[in-house]
């Protein structure tokens, strides 16, 4: 027995067992191509009945042909041959073309059924999920879940091969038939005492997989890799990678071995069932009782008897895996989206920007209420603790007006509640008591996709695709026009930048933006919200990364583009909260003052103690 084999404790490989109704969802996702289905199992019992006839053509030609000298049997009998060859040629490429067809569409309705879904889920989920498990539901799961159709297919194959070949027999000699039959019990007891172990271990190794999935995704953005390279830590990285690696290998070898014990056990008692036969009918045959074409017979539908069985196990082995795939994928299919369209919900027509916060109180939403445990597997394969309860109130009481083409400032210290304010308002999160409306509507009665065409959103660290910048920006506006395009570019003062390069607007930016620098990177993203024309703008400091003389430039263009429009932003300069028509104070959820820079200042409190160590460094850096 090999090291790798006992170094692994089964009782640590137990996994949640196959979820209820599994089996009825996929033929769900079947149902669709019932048709191609029936077509296909009818070729399925057309070869299992001609593949009965050869035995039966053999034991005439031994005992009419060969037995009678009769030359003229032994050519039609050797021409059938050649035609039952050629027909069991074709149904096994129509067998294929069947079993692909098939096969390759369930992978695409999965495919397409799961990223849809997890487009559909909160922004919470994905702070939660590593996106190397959901990688592998979307790849390695769906490819073993389409494994099912052929499976099914097999197992299909195999019971009508057993009809087609224990009928036959039965015909031929009632007595060898049956002593077949004896071994038949122990197939089914070995089959039952390490199958379960086998599908146990099959989920145990997704699960590495996932966690494996998960290195390779963190370490191979740019993010990771430069982390990795600037702290000197790519041997401790591969000898990480290594420990995830070897668990997949592991449970590989397990899952061989366990499976080549069943397939060895199955094949030793075939092999007695089989020396039984030809011990049996070779005494008759001795006898006189049976011809000796007849026993060849009975010896070669032996083989089709038990080669069937084995199929059986494997495929029931097959056949397993494919169903945990298949309750994976339903796992993420079955996280409920917390923020969604209610019934009814009407789109958001033409927009003036009001905005009124009404007594709003929020706390982030409990683990298991946005995520799922397979999706935060931990490095030895263990599934995520979802076990956590809400988190405490993150904003209490908070109430504001936004007036239509105005700017409202949010400070405050470091987690007081401005991030988690501005993302209220795209309904990233929903409120957890109170309201939040848009010109009288609140946000949960109108359609996300109206309400997120009317908010745009610049991040500090904005996200640009690994594509060109034409690309970047037509996703805010697919429809926009060349003209469009350099106009958002020139308001965003990166215009002159994009004609400068060599392939203009299409250049490739790289993975997240990184062959611009963070000012290019920052007008890009503001030239694509420019783009998109939103009536409500939420700015989270977007000219952070620009240097003095970049920031006037774009915040003329700012200021000039949210003309008319409603402004939300998230300041951490004293520029920006000058330029703002109001200024929210918040501190440990709570609005603690509102007002203009001068009232506040004069009020003082908070907003004061800020301006005296944060902002009124940006104030001193500029008159220097």
């Amino acid at each position: 027995m090999s090291k790798a084999y006992r170094r692994l404790d089964l009782a640590a490989l137990k996994a949640a067992p196959v979820s209820p109704g599994t089996r009825g969802r996929i033929w769900r996702f079947l149902r669709p191509y019932r048709g191609r289905l029936a077509l296909y199992l009818l070729s399925i019992a057309a070869a299992a009945g001609i593949g009965s006839v050869p035995p039966l053509l053999v034991r005439d030609l031994i005992d009419r042909g060969i037995g009678h000298h009769n030359v003229g049997l032994v050519d039609l009998i050797a021409a059938a041959m050649v035609g039952l060859a050629l027909a069991t040629t074709a149904l096994s490429l129509l067998n294929r073309w069947f079993a692909s067809l098939i096969g390759e569409r369930i992978i695409y309705d999965l495919r397409v059924s799961l990223f849809e879904h997890v487009q559909q889920m909160p922004i919470a989920f994905f702070t939660r999920t590593q996106t190397g498990s959901l990688m592998s539901r979307l790849t390695n799961d769906v490819l073993d879940a389409q494994n099912a159709v052929g499976t099914a297919a097999s197992v299909v194959s195999d019971v009508l091969t057993l009809v087609a070949t224990l009928i036959p027999m039965f015909a031929l000699s009632p007595s060898i038939t049956e002593l077949a039959l004896v071994v038949v019990p122990p197939f089914i007891v070995v089959d039952r005492l390490l199958a379960g172990r086998i599908s146990t271990v099959a989920r145990r190794q997704m699960q590495f997989n996932s966690a494996m999935s998960v290195t390779m995704t963190e370490k191979f953005n740019i993010g990771g890799a430069l982390l990795s390279k600037l702290f000197g830590r790519p041997s401790d990285e591969s000898k990480e990678f290594a420990q995830r690696a070897g668990a997949v290998r592991d449970a590989g070898v397990r899952l061989a071995l366990i499976s080549r014990y069943l397939f060895t056990a199955l094949a030793l008692v075939g092999a007695v069932g089989t020396a039984a036969v030809y011990w049996l009918g070779g005494r008759e045959a001795a006898t006189g009782h049976l011809a000796v074409g007849t026993v060849v017979a009975l010896a070669a539908y032996v083989t089709r008897l038990y080669s069937p069985l084995t199929d059986l196990a494997s495929t029931r082995v097959s056949l397993l895996g494919a169903i945990v795939s298949f309750d994976r994928v339903f796992e993420v299919l079955d996280a409920t989206p917390t923020v969604a369209d209610r019934p009814g919900a009407e789109p958001l027509e033409t927009v003036s920007g009001r905005v009124v916060a009404s007594d709003v109180w929020f706390r982030y939403p409990a683990p298991a209420d946005v995520s799922v445990a397979s999706l935060e597997s931990r490095g030895d394969g263990s599934d995520g603790d979802l076990s956590a309860d809400v988190g405490p109130w993150v904003l209490r009481d908070v109430s504001f007006v936004c007036e239509p083409g105005t700017m409202t400032a949010l400070v405050g210290p470091s987690g007081a509640g401005k991030s988690t304010l501005s993302s209220l308002l795209p309904r990233l999160y929903d409120v957890s008591d109170g309201s939040i409306t848009v010109d009288g509507t609140d946000l949960r009665d109108v359609t996300m996709a109206s309400l997120r065409s009317r908010v745009g959103v610049v991040s500090q660290d904005a996200h640009l695709f690994h594509d060109t910048i034409r690309s970047n920006l037509l996703y805010a506006r697919p429809d926009a026009s060349d003209a469009q395009l350099v106009a958002a570019c020139e308001a965003a003062r990166i215009a002159d930048v994009v004609a400068a390069l060599p392939e203009g607007f299409d250049t490739v930016v790289g993975e997240r933006g990184y062959r611009l620098s963070g000012g290019e990177k920052q007008r890009l993203a503001i030239a694509r919200v420019l783009l998109k024309d939103p009536s409500i703008v939420i700015l989270d400091e977007a000219t952070a990364h620009l240097d003095s003389e970049t920031e006037l430039a774009v915040q003329q263009a700012l200021a000039a583009a949210l003309h008319g429009r409603t402004s939300v932003v998230i300041a951490h300069r004293l520029s920006t909260i000058q330029a703002a028509d109001q200024i929210l104070v918040l501190d440990d959820g709570h609005i603690v003052a509102h007002g203009t820079h001068g009232q506040l200042i004069a009020e003082g409190g908070l907003y004061a103690d800020l301006y005296q160590t944060q902002y009124r460094r940006d104030e001193l850096a500029g008159a220097g």
